[in-house]
């Protein structure tokens, strides 16, 4: 019998646990600290415990999980946990994470995972559909947006500059250049520093009143780098920026890098899902017409994390620069079957579509429409309640769900201490931001346990911090 199986009696303990301490942690949420203060001392008891040499069994790790971890783990389920795009899992999502450990698919070659290879399929085939893509796309599951776009950055090298998957950089040949907005997200250049780009040919490009990617800067800084003998190679527009949730116009970049000849990504983390909604397909257009795109189903669909994705339009660019052949790993062709080691850098792989497909699957994608349609709405709610209360602004429009204000006439530092008083009584947990450099305040609605009672929570609380000032004290 082999030391690493539980006997009949383990399994089922190891079980009633379990179920216990899920049931428990959902009837527990609505009275949880958002932010739990660190117990620093059971953290460095953590840290200085050697591995043991016995295992404590069952029940003992399940009493060192509820002791140690869970208390000094930040509440993202709770309904006013606001400060990031980043959702509480969906309800079913434990359950079909536990069957994805318990097969423990490699989701590389298809021999080791058939049925994980056509659900992974199906949920791209669907986002794709979702964006609008051709049948000639494809994609594949990532461990989020960063990853994603670079790796529709690899893509675009190999697919744009030729050679470049025998020589890489090591050439003579003019400088690529990337462009993207002030507003975008940093993996844009973490992904131009790992690539070998170099973030000295980032351009990060201004934006309009609506924190928009600026075309007319776009064109002007393209046609700059050219007279200058560099080589513009790709943009990466933004659909629902970080800070703000602006959605740059895609459909003008679209005409514009097509009259250039230059790739488009569109990093659509953020905002992307919200195609889900009717209403939001106007402002996003042009998203079908990139040539790769980011999603994050770890947040509008509430899958845990991670899951991000990659989309590309024309799906044998992107295996044009992931396949490699390998004896050790050859099986033959299956049109049913996907190999995903040939479409990212990979090749141990976990089965992240099973958490997708089951939520779906659980709950209908209309269950999803909603509960991205009721974070739009608790945004504008949010949004409405600031512009209403003296003392209080607006710092940008609410294109999306992300809410930046400010508290009238405070210092960065007491800004930072509304923060920190909302999070000490467990009002909530908002983030800063800093816009045209001013400091303000951040709420972003991405998650749908929250309800418009805790809207109206927040709104009162602000609106006696703003009459109350000044704000030393409130803690």
């Amino acid at each position: 019998m082999s030391e690493l199986v539980l006997t009949d009696e383990e399994r089922a303990r190891a079980g009633e646990r379990l179920v216990a301490l899920l049931d428990r942690y959902e009837r527990e949420l609505p009275g949880a600290q958002v932010l739990p203060e660190p117990d620093r001392d059971g953290l460095a008891a953590l840290l200085a415990d050697s591995v043991p040499d016995k295992g404590i069994g069952v029940d003992g790790l399940f009493d060192r999980i509820e002791d140690a971890i869970l208390p000094n783990s930040t509440t993202v389920a709770h309904s006013r946990f606001l400060a990031y795009v980043l959702g509480p899992p969906n309800g079913v999502a434990a359950y079909a994470e536990a069957v994805a450990a318990t097969i423990n698919q490699n989701c590389n070659f298809w021999q080791l995972s058939p049925a994980a290879s056509v659900v992974e399929r199906s949920v791209l085939e669907w986002l794709a559909t979702i964006v609008g893509f051709p049948a000639t796309a494809k994609g594949i599951l990532t461990g989020g947006g960063s990853l994603a776009t670079l790796q529709a950055m690899a893509t675009a090298l190999a697919d744009r500059v030729p050679g470049f998957r025998e020589t890489g950089l090591q050439r003579s040949a003019p400088p690529l250049v990337v462009y993207t907005s002030v507003e975008a997200h940093r993996s844009v250049d973490k992904a131009a520093a790992i690539l070998g780009i170099g973030i000295d040919h980032v351009r990060h490009i201004a934006t309009d009143e609506q924190y928009r990617m600026d075309v007319a800067a776009l064109t002007a800084a393209i046609d700059a780098d050219r007279e200058a003998g560099l080589r513009p190679w790709c943009v990466v527009a933004t659909c629902g920026t970080v800070a703000t949730g602006a959605v740059d116009p895609l459909d003008a970049i679209a005409d514009l890098c097509a009259a250039q000849d230059l790739w488009l990504h569109v990093d659509g983390a953020y905002g992307g899902l919200f195609l889900l909604c009717e209403g939001l397909r106007e402002l996003m257009g042009g998203v079908a017409r990139a040539d790769s795109i980011s999603l994050d189903p770890h947040k509008l669909l509430f899958a845990p994390l991670e899951a991000g994705c990659l989309l590309v339009r024309e799906g044998a660019k992107l295996r044009a620069a992931y396949a490699f052949d390998s004896s050790y790993l050859t099986v033959a062709e299956d049109p049913l079957m996907t190999d995903y080691m040939d479409y990212g850098p990979q090749l141990s792989r976990n089965f992240k579509a099973l958490k997708v497909w089951s939520a779906l699957q659980a709950f209908g994608v209309d269950s999803f429409r909603a509960a991205t349609r009721r974070t739009l709405e608790l945004a504008q709610r949010l949004a409405r309640g600031i512009e209403a209360t003296a003392g209080l602004t607006l710092l940008a429009p609410v294109t999306l769900t992300a809410v930046c204000f400010a508290v009238d006439g405070a210092t960065r530092d007491e800004q930072t201490e509304v923060l920190e008083t909302l999070a000490a009584e467990n009002t909530a947990l908002l983030g800063p931001v800093v816009l045209n450099g001013r400091h303000g305040l951040r709420a972003c609605v991405t998650n749908h346990r929250t309800t418009t009672r805790d809207i109206d929570l927040v709104l009162a609380r602000l609106r006696e911090i703003a009459v109350g000032r000044p704000l030393t004290g409130y803690r």
